[in-house]
């Protein structure tokens, strides 16, 4: 059985937040129509997401707080605030792949707003069922800790050490075969995902573009979801902290959209969280390492990194300023 401090209070006050902010952001969206997020825009939003996090967790606590005592609610919000701070910061190699898949579909900035509001909605669906299976399977089978464990360190050394992927995305095997299987049309249709010619219906490139992008979230939540799993097993907080992250994924990546080359170190980083994430799994018999001091770290080493790579760029500019 599956232990969690989520009553049907809880539940359902997290349900109401996500369905009014997805309300309001799909009725934006058609009110204004498929164009460019801004800058200005991505930020604003970028700041209600985080903020409505914050209050959220805040919220969580004082109820906690009142049902449970504020020892439990420490702790709990603790998790929450740092399964929040993991997604978040693994998410933002998400948004470089989703760069990748955009530029090489050349898909203009005005359609991308589009294909990320389908691709977050098929995330929030593809991870809960992902979160609620995980959290089971370790009620049932507790060594799969173990094992998630083995799985982080090995993919933090893994991210340390790999190469950039310098092949072209049409060359991959899942995107040859999903074109030999699906009767596509050569070019964009505007905002349609689908064209009708001749009687027969046509995907458009935006359909592969949909697949990709889900795949990719797919993929990153295979490492995300267990990091989170290291801090509690909990499916409330663990669901409700991974969502939280990824609403504010598609102003995340108009805002760094126009600035990903100078995220040089990040991947060094993150690949040091996977690898602390990793042992922290591997030792829980030997040591408990506290949530708090996991809080810590995590934020300390995104702190670092952030700071080596601003002296890199600066670095950087002023070699170029200084090239003849």
């Amino acid at each position: 059985m599956m232990n969690t401090v989520g009553t049907p209070w809880l539940w359902g006050s997290f349900a109401a937040v996500i369905v009014v902010m997805l309300a309001i952001d799909l009725l934006l969206q058609g009110r204004k129509g498929s164009h460019a997020m801004s800058m200005k825009q991505a930020a604003c939003w970028s700041l209600v997401w985080v903020t409505l996090s914050l209050l959220f967790n805040l919220g969580f606590w004082y109820y906690l707080s009142e049902t449970a005592g504020r020892a439990v609610a420490d702790t709990q919000a603790l998790a929450f605030l740092t399964g929040y701070l993991i997604e978040k910061a693994l998410a933002v190699d998400n948004v470089f792949v989703w760069l990748m898949l955009f530029s090489y579909f050349a898909v203009p900035a005005n359609l991308q707003r589009r294909v990320l509001i389908y691709g977050v909605l098929g995330a929030i669906v593809l991870r809960t069922v992902m979160i609620f299976a995980g959290s089971w399977l370790i009620a049932q089978f507790a060594w799969l800790l173990y094992l998630f464990g083995a799985f982080l360190l090995f993919t933090g050394i893994k991210m340390a050490l790999a190469k950039e992927d310098d092949g072209a995305i049409g060359d991959k095997p899942l995107v040859k075969w999903l074109r030999s299987h699906l009767r596509m049309t050569d070019n964009l249709e505007g905002e349609r995902f689908f064209v009708r010619r001749n009687g027969l219906l046509f995907a458009t490139p935006l359909v592969l573009v949909l697949i990709l992008v889900e795949l990719s979230d797919v993929i990153f939540a295979v490492d995300s979801i267990p990091a989170i799993f290291a801090v509690t097993t909990d499916p409330f907080i663990v669901l409700t902290s991974n969502l939280f992250a990824i609403m504010g994924l598609r102003a995340m990546y108009f805002l760094l959209a126009n600035v990903a080359e100078r995220f040089s170190m990040l991947k060094y980083g993150l690949s040091v969280i996977l690898v602390f994430i990793g042992v922290k799994m591997l030792i829980v018999d030997f040591y408990h390492i506290p949530i708090g001091i996991s809080l810590g770290v995590v934020a300390g080493i995104l702190l670092l990194t952030l700071a080596i790579n601003a002296w890199v760029n600066h670095r950087n500019d002023r070699l170029a300023r200084k090239a003849p």
